[in-house]
């Protein structure tokens, strides 16, 4: 079992604060999902957890195990054991996905997969992923709809098997079907080798991811964790109750 450990974390943009103290631990076999309104700093906790240089961390600390993350450079990070499938995947235009994906294999493992594996592998997770069948050999997200990118970022996070996933709004841009598709596949993958954050708006990925802690981001701090009770009170009623129940106010803007 590896542990993910978030203490007192403050990260900054261009001198404004937007993380202001974020405390979290997730370990392998737990799903946790970060909700909470536009603007509280849910994209910037996953950029900065990833190493993204225009995030500045000023305070606190993000441990994978015994390797300090905030000490390593994005692909140190990477070879840890996390992973970002990110919100708005870049095109990448003269490299193909697989091209792509077995170097990007032997770079985090360290190993040079036998191409025979590698294809049988990769093939069987695009099936699973009811990819078209020329996807996954065309260049990295060039001409993908919204949902084919995102599909693609499952077909990586099933080819690296990471020990940690941080999914960025992983359901924007899926109709109902391919939510499904790509929510199956990422709660098959929870295992005793394999936990995720899962940043989300809305409660229709999470009837198929199913989170075991769900966590709600106000300004920059999670200010409540709880379980499947408070996704169904902010589908019933957003978030203006936790102004009144708790006392916070809150400004709305971009993370």
């Amino acid at each position: 079992m590896s542990t993910l450990t978030i203490n007192d974390l403050h990260v900054s943009i261009e001198d404004k604060e937007i993380l202001k103290g974020v405390n979290l631990t997730v370990k392998t076999g737990e799903v946790h999902a970060i909700m909470g309104p536009n603007g509280t700093g849910k994209s910037t906790l996953a950029s900065a957890l990833m190493g993204h240089p225009k995030y500045e961390v000023t305070q606190g600390s993000a441990l994978l195990d015994d390797a300090d993350l905030l000490e390593l450079e994005v692909d140190e990070r990477a070879r840890a054991g996390l992973f970002l499938a990110m919100q708005y995947p870049q095109e990448v235009s003269g490299v193909t996905n697989s091209d792509f994906m077995r170097q990007a294999l032997k770079a985090v493992s360290g190993k040079d997969v036998p191409l025979i594996k590698f294809i049988m592998d990769y093939e069987r997770y695009a099936s699973e992923l009811k990819m078209r069948e020329d996807l996954p050999h065309r260049y990295l997200n060039e001409g993908f709809s919204g949902g084919e990118r995102k599909r693609n970022e499952i077909l990586q996070l099933k080819t690296l098997k990471p020990k940690f996933a941080i999914l960025d709004e992983i359901d924007s841009g899926l109709d109902i079907d391919a939510l499904r598709i790509v929510g199956e596949n990422v709660n098959d993958m929870v295992s005793p080798d394999f936990g995720c954050i899962l940043i989300t708006h809305y409660q229709r990925i999470l009837d198929y991811i199913k989170p075991t802690h769900v966590h709600i981001m106000i300004n920059g701090k999670i200010v409540l964790s709880g379980g499947s009770d408070l996704i169904e009170k902010i589908d019933q009623s957003g978030y203006e109750w936790v102004k009144e129940e708790l006392g916070i106010d809150f400004e709305v803007g971009k993370e």
